[in-house]
């Protein structure tokens, strides 16, 4: 046994580098909706500008969550901004600095990986230029040297990470094991299972090892991103456990640190593909939200077809006040007229029965329906179209 074994085994016994995790069956249950909805949102078509926009938005929400669990107190709106140029006040400029990095490393890892195809086995180099990235011109709020391992020891909370002068083998011996432990080939698609398991291995050890003065969480997340494209994940999703360590940080911690002194990654991996599933059935519902937004608007334009009395200018009216209500969402007359600014400026020059009319004439098309003395689109016309199945009644307990 060499010095680094040694010290590792003495020191660090939970950094072993074999499989030291097993995944139960509600856990292979769970991988296995996760890759049913990765399927379903690989082929459902949805319009350029959507996807392009949930691209964005993903994309924000994932270099958000990467710098704020780290302490990032940017607003959505801020990182938003920054995203799109604009300049924040100097004191907090470093915190756009922060967001940007992150923002450009992850389009840059796109381009690279879905676009130009260009994939590799992890590597220290690699890794090293992740680093690079997520550093770049932060100066004195950035305690490393971008794109170089550590050169002193570094205590985080209780946690005391390996010695500095043993990091570049550690790092070494991480890459080897991965190419070794998980089946990726440069011309097939990786397995589902291996894809998602890798990302978060590969994100605990780089936690475990801490092989930068700062920047290594950010590192890690940027791994995890890219290693869920590299195995075939779809763009928009590809952030998701980002965002799910910062939306549960306290428990992300906590089980951070259980892995740790149970030297096992059972629990973590668990508590991972849950948020890797929740996020997936919001990414695919934002979806089946647009399709099901499409599916209406040809539904209303076939209703009004079939009311061609309708003079031009209620029908237009009309029209463009049922397909502005939110799906499931009631509202009172005075909110309908407020929807939007140019119905509101419609309905403010006309009687106040013409509202009355315009809702009780869509209420009698079946466009809407009156719950309580609120409106709401009557959204389950449509919703009675989909396929049919068997309604379970639950028990009620004693």
């Amino acid at each position: 046994m060499n010095t680094l074994d040694q010290y590792i085994s003495s020191k660090f016994p939970h950094i072993c580098y074999r499989k030291s995790w097993g995944l139960s069956e509600k856990t292979m249950f769970k991988l296995g909706q996760c890759a049913a909805i990765v399927q379903s949102i690989k082929y459902l078509p949805i319009s350029p500008s959507v996807r392009e926009n949930l691209l964005k938005v993903s994309l924000i929400k994932g270099a958000m969550a990467t710098t704020a669990i780290e302490g990032n107190t940017l607003s959505e709106e801020e990182a938003v901004a920054v995203a799109e140029g604009e300049k924040l006040p100097e004191s907090r400029e470093y915190l756009g600095t922060e967001v940007k990095n992150v923002l450009d490393a992850l389009n840059q890892i796109f381009n690279e990986t879905v676009k130009n195809n260009a994939v590799s086995y992890i590597s220290p180099e690699l890794i090293k230029n992740f680093h690079g990235m997520i550093g770049k011109e932060l100066g004195v709020h950035f305690e490393a040297i971008p794109g170089k391992f550590r050169e002193n020891n570094v205590v985080v909370g209780t946690y005391r990470a390996p010695e500095y002068n043993f990091v570049s083998e550690l790092m070494q011996r991480l890459c080897d094991w991965l190419k070794n432990e998980f089946k990726f080939r440069h011309d097939e698609e990786q397995d589902f299972l291996d894809a998602v398991i890798e990302s978060i291995v590969t994100h605990v050890y780089v936690a475990w090892i801490h092989p930068f003065g700062d920047g290594n969480g950010r590192t890690a997340r940027l791994l995890e991103f890219y290693l869920l494209l590299r195995g075939g994940m779809p763009n928009i999703c590809s952030h998701i456990l980002s965002n799910h360590y910062n939306e549960t940080r306290s428990e992300y911690y906590r089980q951070l640190d259980h892995a740790g002194k149970t030297r096992q990654l059972t629990d973590f991996i668990d508590y991972a593909v849950q948020g890797f599933l929740d996020g997936l059935s919001d990414v695919l519902w934002n979806i089946q939200k647009h399709q099901m937004n499409n599916s209406w608007k040809n539904y209303v334009y076939d209703i009004f077809d079939a009311h061609k009395k309708i003079n031009k200018p209620k029908r237009n009216r009309m029209r463009s006040l049922v397909l502005n209500l939110e799906f499931f969402k009631e509202y009172s007359l005075e909110e309908i007229q407020l929807i939007n600014v140019d119905l509101a400026a419609q309905y403010k020059i006309l009687s106040k029965r013409t509202i009355d009319r315009d809702v009780a004439d869509l209420v009698s098309m079946g466009l809407m329906e009156m719950k309580g003395n609120k409106y709401i689109s009557q959204i389950s016309s449509l919703v009675k179209q989909l396929p049919t199945k068997r309604q379970i009644q639950q028990k009620v307990s004693s």
